[in-house]
């Protein structure tokens, strides 16, 4: 984004005209043909040299989409989406005034218009609501009450825990289901790809010390 600006473009030709001008010096100072230059040439040379041909190696290989398919079929465990439910809540600074919310809510005031008045959580913009989530992800007071609830009640008693006192209603539930394979037909081509890119390497590893003795020195290690 800085160089979106005309100052900014400028800035910019002045470092490329910098860099220009170092480069024309040293070329007219023969710099690169020093000897300090010259290992540090070499030295480039092979660690690029190494990127690439690992790099290479590893774009050679891939996942076809039958591949992910049998995988995705033969693990039905690891794409199973565990249970989730949705809830709402106000959050506020002390027991009473909690209790006083509550109070209201079951005299008629609705629960997401109690959330945008009172709640002290940035969730009171959407009415309090804090989508779905599943065991392990809400601190364990919270989960523990959100978890018990049937869709549409509310806690009776104010909910503690370190953030403050929470009214919370339970919108909707989701049972655990498998994950349609199109959701994770790429997390899982990436997964396979991780283990036969490893798997090939080691193998390769193994092909090139054949051809390429390696000597290990014991005082090395």
């Amino acid at each position: 984004n800085q160089f979106t600006s005309k100052e900014g473009r400028r800035q910019l030709l002045e470092e490329l005209i910098a860099q220009e001008l170092f480069y024309l010096e040293g070329k007219e100072a023969k710099v690169d043909e020093s000897e300090e230059f010259q290992k540090m040439l070499i030295d480039a040379e092979e660690k690029l040299l190494k990127t690439h041909m690992i790099a290479k190696f590893m774009m050679d290989i891939a996942v076809p989409d039958e591949e992910v398919q049998k995988f995705y079929d033969e693990n039905p465990n690891q794409f199973i989406a565990a249970d989730s439910i949705r809830a709402t809540h106000i959050l506020l600074p002390n027991e009473e005034q909690a209790v006083t919310v509550i109070d209201e809510i079951k005299n008629g005031k609705s629960f997401e218009a109690a959330a945008r008045e009172y709640s002290i959580c940035p969730s009171n913009e959407k009415g309090g609501d804090l989508s779905y989530f599943s065991k392990g992800q809400m601190v364990p007071e919270f989960e523990t009450a959100a978890f018990a609830l049937e869709v549409g009640e509310m806690t009776e008693l104010p909910v503690q825990t370190q953030f403050g006192f929470h009214i919370i209603k339970l919108t909707d539930r989701k049972i655990a289901q498998t994950i349609p394979f199109e959701a994770v037909k790429e997390n899982a081509r990436n997964y396979l790809l991780r283990e036969k890119q490893n798997k090939a390497f080691i193998g390769k590893v193994e092909d090139l010390k054949q051809k390429y003795p390696v000597k290990m020195e014991t005082s090395t290690l």
